[in-house]
Order: C-alpha cells, then structure tokens, then sequence
C-alpha cells in the first residue's frame, strides 16, 4: 500500500471518530483496510459486569457471534489482552498449541492476529482485534499504531 493511500486511510479512521454519532462498523472496516486485514472485532468494557462486549465486527462466522458477543476479562486473545493491558498477537491461530485462543477461534479461519487493549490514561475502555488469513507478525510500528488508536477510540466510548 502505497504511503499516501495508508495516511488517507488513517485520516479517515480519525475523522470517523469526530464525528457527532461514529458509525463503529465502518470505524472497524477502515482499521481492517487500513492493516490490510480481513477480519476484527471491537469491544467495549462493561466495567459493571467486567464483561467485553461486542460493538462491531467484521468477517467473523455468523454462528461464532453468540460466543463473541460477551467476553469475560482474561478469556480469549480480547479478554487476555484487557488482563494484561497489553497486546497479544499470535503468528498462526490456526497452529498455536498455547490455550490463549480459545478453541473457537479457529473456525474464524484467520491466521496472523492480534488483540490489543483500548486504555485512555492508563484505564481500559475494551478492546480492539485484528486478523489477517496468512502467517503474519505484526510489526512493532503496526502495534505502536494500533494502540494509539485504540486510544483514540477510548475517548469516545461512553461507559455505563
């Protein structure tokens, strides 16, 4: 992707967040396009019930939905990533042996991924995921990227 096209891309993820109601599935898609990705989701903390739920999602199976739809903190790549506050990628889902994914996971038939927390001054607001259908190591300046995002997007979601 050539360099114009990638800040024009950017742009766009940040003038969807500014406006006076943000659409958060085209938000996800222009992330997605963004790290040439296929499928992602966004989660919001449900600080209540320290649930993640689910507010946008994209290129995940129909029947997986109900089981991504609330997400406990420290389950799953989500919930791990919100435990630790701190990324959690994975170079192959399909292969990894680690129990991080849960067993689901695999029938979203992606490959490189990666979850990160969505933290504003230190707190969680939810969290952000991304896959890609190849092998694929997110590059320390695509991890630095996605977290400023997600910091961006923790701006303007609104917590119970």
């Amino acid at each position: 992707m050539t360099s114009e096209k990638n800040d024009l891309l950017l742009d766009a993820i940040y003038k969807g967040l500014n406006q006076p109601t943000i659409d958060w599935q085209q938000t996800l898609s222009d992330i997605i396009s963004y790290f040439d990705c296929t499928t992602g989701t966004i989660h919001f903390l449900d600080p209540s019930t320290s649930l993640l739920k689910l507010q946008a999602h994209k290129g995940i199976p129909e029947f997986l939905i109900p089981k991504l739809s609330l997400i406990p903190i420290g389950k799953g790549m989500a919930g791990i990533a919100a435990e630790r506050l701190k990324p959690v990628e994975m170079c192959n889902l399909q292969t990894d042996n680690s129990g991080v994914a849960r067993p689901s996971a695999k029938d979203t038939k992606v490959e490189g991924s990666i979850a990160i927390p969505m933290l504003l001054e230190g707190r969680l607001f939810g969290t952000l995921g991304i896959a890609k259908p190849v092998p694929y190591d997110f590059k320390e300046d695509e991890v630095s990227t996605l977290l400023k995002i997600g910091s961006e997007i923790s701006k303007f979601v609104i917590l119970p």
